[in-house]
């Protein structure tokens, strides 16, 4: 925090106090916890003993700010002291094992890691030995100031600010960001997008100009009806190329996928739809009043029967043109209502689905409402026509069965799918998934999280966020009651692959077992991250359950790392050399994973863990997996109540070799991860061509996409 940080923060400490405090301008404990946001008792207590100089058991706004002032500008000593006291819970002048422990306990519960009490006294242990230099059996002040000189970012902090240690959430600043869209890096990075945008642009322009000039004599408003029109045609088109997954997954195969912004289809589907509601709110408005114009220049007909009739005889098909306008202008308004953002995130895909599913009813409807949009239509109908059919005819060849079900924390559910002998995919595709036992007309796509060399099974796994993952969690955890079967062989799983009965067979642990449940699945289908065996160092950041099509990246980089490990016979020493492969250009690649709480890696840890193990001694041009967890619920080091938990961790990570959090040889960073540090260190490593791979929330991509922007590596978002 800066100064004025700082001087802003005692205001609203200041404010916080006397609006709590009584007549008497003083606050006990309860009150000081409201005042601080201090939610945690032992940091709270021990605080407000610290700050009650005169022991009333009670603070004044005086007590309040000397204390405060003293943390924000005292030295390092001062500081060092006041976290010291902290401590020093009985106030003897050291700090004893017990006492550690109990700060330490506290501090994990702060930042809801949840460990065994063997792990809290291996941790106490850890920092004790490691501080307690004389072996007296208590830490001095001066031995707590030695062990904290040995963590150069914790002292870096507190020569900072230490009124940072007390700092709600809540009250972090917003780095102000300078609009990014018109800087050179920007326009650089997105040039074949924003060059799309601007073709598009204007050939809607063009064929709106056109189309008015040649309806002028019809007046202004029917000028303005016609223009839209001609431009409906051409988005209502093309909003249909860009969700054909096939050919869009063929074309990033070849060289169109440097010319085209094919990464960017769902954005680009995305804005004409929006077009397709602006010119069609215009087109509809300007009909109006023309019509309104009509009745008033002869009453022949009243507006309603110019709207709501097929009297008047407009429109190619029997004078339908308005009540088709009319149920045109309720779909289309429906679908972009139910395709918005708080609808598909908030648990109701299914309203987004259905509702899309009228697509169907507006090209039908177009055709009757205008005599040319046939024309725009037929070809690429015809495609999309043939890509549908091609689509239910992979998905039902085969016959394919789930036949393994693992549910794993955080609503996880991880599905075990028999690969048939024809499906071929790259690392990151996706597929479409119908399960007739949780929804029989439902399709949902999730992304591979197995890799393409595993050649038996599939691998997906979803996470619990709507209706339709919450059912599929709940019918596999409720089915341990409804098992039937006894035990699963190979051999009874093919005679009973056409029974219609859905079985749940043996059963391998509490959230683990065998089955035997029909399933179809449409794909694969293509995505940005099929361009990372092209890059020389990639970049893969994860948020939450983003990390599914990393796990099958992940795990393809490891069957080819293996083809370059060399493994000496005589020793367990193992190294990779240097092979120059055209199908794998990578030279490096970091691995980024960020989660909210502990529980979230537990998922993923066994392959982290043998992707760790996997990995040789020696490489010649450095680690070539590189991961870095962080955990956003965790306190950071520069928070008072983690310091000591923060410092223990890593002296056992240490002695350990791997991750008290995780198990893992990589340390869990607490809090989130500084992008500026992590994208500078990505620069100076100058590995090659940096391509940066995200999937996650959309808040998060902006910020590394504007990173990304600023020290030119290729930035792509996984979308479907």
């Amino acid at each position: 925090m800066s100064l004025d940080e700082d001087t802003r923060w005692l205001e609203w400490v200041t404010k916080q106090f006397e609006s709590i405090a009584g007549e008497d301008k003083e606050i006990d404990l309860n009150q000081f916890k409201t005042a601080l946001k201090v939610k945690e008792s032992f940091f709270a207590e021990r605080f407000f003993a610290l700050f009650d100089s005169d022991g009333s058991n009670s603070i004044s706004l005086d007590e309040l700010l000397k204390a405060l002032n003293l943390l924000i500008h005292g030295n390092e000593t001062d500081k060092l002291r006041f976290l010291f006291q902290v401590y020093d819970v009985d106030g003897s002048g050291s700090i004893d094992p017990d006492e550690l422990r109990t700060v330490l306990k506290s501090c994990l519960m702060e930042s809801a890691i949840s460990l065994p009490e063997e792990k809290l006294d291996d941790l106490t242990l850890a920092l004790f030995e490691s501080a307690d230099k004389d072996n007296s059996g208590s830490i001095t002040f001066e031995e707590l100031k030695a062990e904290l000189e040995n963590f150069p970012e914790v002292m870096e902090n507190l020569t900072i600010s230490a009124a940072n240690w007390l700092k709600p959430p809540d009250l972090e600043q917003q780095t102000k960001q300078t609009p990014r869209y018109l800087t050179r890096a920007y326009w650089h990075n997105n040039s074949r997008k924003l060059l799309f945008l601007c073709l598009y642009s204007l050939l809607n322009v063009f064929l709106f100009i056109i189309y008015m000039l040649q309806h002028a004599p019809g007046g202004l408003w029917l000028m303005l009806a016609k223009g839209c029109g001609i431009c409906l045609d051409l988005n209502c088109t093309f909003i249909m190329v860009l969700m054909l997954r096939r050919c869009l997954t063929w074309l990033r195969a070849t060289w169109v996928v440097r010319v085209l912004p094919l990464d960017q289809n769902i954005l680009l589907h995305q804005i004409v739809g929006y077009a397709v509601l602006v010119f069609s709110v215009g087109h509809t408005l300007a009909h109006v009043i023309n019509f309104v114009r009509l009745t008033k220049a002869d009453d022949s007909y009243q507006l309603w029967e110019y709207l709501l009739t097929t009297r008047p005889g407009i429109g190619w098909i029997k004078g339908t043109a308005s009540i088709t306008g009319v149920v045109l202008q309720v779909l289309i308004c429906l679908m972009v209502v139910c395709s918005s953002t708080f609808v598909r995130r908030s648990g109701h895909f299914e309203v987004f689905y259905w509702s899309h599913l009228s697509y169907i009813w507006v090209w039908a409807l177009l055709i009757i409402h205008c005599a040319n949009f046939w024309k725009w239509f037929v070809a690429p109908g015809i495609i999309f026509l043939v890509e549908k059919i091609v689509g239910i005819a992979v998905s039902r060849m085969g016959g394919l069965y789930i036949v393994e079900v693992n549910l794993l924390p955080s609503k996880v559910t991880h599905l075990v799918i028999k690969r048939p002998p024809f499906f071929q995919f790259k690392p990151g595709d996706y597929v479409y998934i119908n399960i007739p036992v949780i929804a029989k007309y439902e399709w949902h796509p999730f992304t591979i999280s197995s890799a393409p060399e595993q050649q038996d099974t599939l691998w997906l796994h979803v996470r619990s966020m709507g209706q339709w993952t919450n059912r599929l969690f709940e019918y596999f955890r409720q089915s341990e009651s409804q098992a039937i079967c006894n035990k699963r062989l190979t051999a009874s799983l093919r005679s009973r692959r056409h029974q219609s009965r859905t079985q749940i067979s043996t059963k391998l642990s509490e959230n683990h077992r065998y089955c035997n449940i029909k399933c179809y699945v449409d794909g694969p289908f293509g995505t940005p991250t099929r361009q990372i065996f092209a890059s020389e160092h990639a970049v893969l950041i994860g948020a939450g359950i983003g990390i599914t099509p990393f796990a099958s990246i992940l795990q393809s980089i490891l069957y080819r790392y293996r083809m370059r490990k060399q493994n000496c016979p005589n020793c367990n020493y193992s190294w990779c050399e240097t092979i120059k492969d055209n199908e794998m250009k990578l030279r490096k690649v970091d691995f980024i994973w960020i989660n909210r709480d502990q529980k979230s890696f537990e998922w993923f840890v066994s392959l982290l863990t043998k992707l760790e193990m996997d990995q040789a001694d020696e490489e010649p041009e450095g680690r070539f997996l590189e991961m870095h967890m962080y955990m956003t619920s965790a306190l950071s080091k520069n928070d008072m109540k983690a310091i000591g938990l923060q410092m223990a961790l890593d002296l056992l990570a240490k002695k350990e070799k791997r991750d008290s959090i995780t198990g893992l040889r990589t340390r869990t960073q607490p809090g989130r991860p500084d992008w500026g540090k992590v994208f500078q260190k990505v620069f100076e490593e100058k590995k090659g061509k940096v391509h940066v791979f995200y999937c996650g929330a959309p808040a998060l991509a902006k910020v590394i996409k504007a990173h990304c922007e600023k020290y030119g590596f290729n930035f792509y978002k996984e979308n479907f």
